[in-house]
Formats: structure tokens, sequence, C-alpha cells
């Protein structure tokens, strides 16, 4: 798997692969699509909306092509799959992210979970237990939400 990560970075979304800041942003788009996944995988019945949700996300948040989002989710999932927990993703953030990149984190997720018109307790538990995770102040938290919701509606 870490090798199949490093390929599709060093192919499809290197800039400068010599640089040590492209290796850690690529670590990072990689955990905060393995986030994304995550709130995807928690609702029971997965939805094209949500896995649509979760494209879109990437390619804007990203700057990716359909292609390299598409790539990106299935890396994504594989990674969260064989995660013990969400520390190795959430680290990552924690680390280089600011306050203010971490609430977009929590409201991208909100999308994805808003995605089916439906948000199951599993899935709001696994966004406060995230958005704990990153630090992130319940004000921050419940105004992210609110922006999720009303974008969805």
């Amino acid at each position: 798997m870490i090798e199949s990560i490093a390929r599709f970075f060093s192919q499809r979304l290197a800039r400068d692969e010599a640089a040590p800041r492209a290796a850690d942003e690529h670590r990072l788009l990689l955990a905060t699509a393995a986030l994304l996944v995550e709130i995807m995988r928690s609702d029971v019945d997965l939805d094209d909306r949500e896995r649509e949700r979760v494209l879109a996300a990437l390619r804007a948040h990203g700057d990716l092509s359909e292609a390299e989002a598409i790539e990106l989710v299935a890396l994504a999932d594989e990674e969260s799959r064989q995660a013990n927990d969400y520390f190795q993703f959430t680290s990552l953030v924690n680390r280089h992210y600011d306050a203010q990149e971490k609430i977009r984190v929590i409201e991208m997720m909100w999308q994805v979970a808003y995605a089916d018109g439906e948000i199951s307790a599993h899935e709001r538990h696994l966004m406060r237990r995230i958005a704990d995770l990153l630090h992130v102040a319940h004000g921050d938290y419940v105004a992210a939400q609110r922006r999720a919701r009303e974008a969805s509606e």
C-alpha cells in the first residue's frame, strides 16, 4: 500500500519531489482524504452522493483532476481501512494546518455527511470525535456544521 501511495503522488501530484515540503503536502492531502472517506464510510447506507461530495472536496482542496481525485479516494479508502485509529491522519493535520484550515476540514466532512440529506448518530459521533482530535473549538465546529447544512439545502 505504501508503494502505491508513493507512486500516486510521484506520478500525479509531484511538483518538486526533491522538496521535503512536497512530501509533507502529499501526506497531508492523503490524511485529509482519509478523514473524508471515514465520514463517508461511517454511514450505514453508503450513498453515491457522499462519494461525489468527497471527490468534489478533494478536487477543490487539492487542486486535483477528476482522475486524480478518484485515485486518491481509492488510496485513502484502503489506507483508512488499514488504520488502527485516526491519530495517523489527525496528527498530520494538526502538525501542518492552522486553525482555519482544520475548521475547513471539519466543514468538508460535514458536507460529506450531509450529502445524503441525513446525519446518523454514528456520523455525528465521529464528527465530534475528529473535531476534538483536531482541537477545533465547539463554536467553530457548530459554525462549520451550520455552513455545511445550509450549503446542502
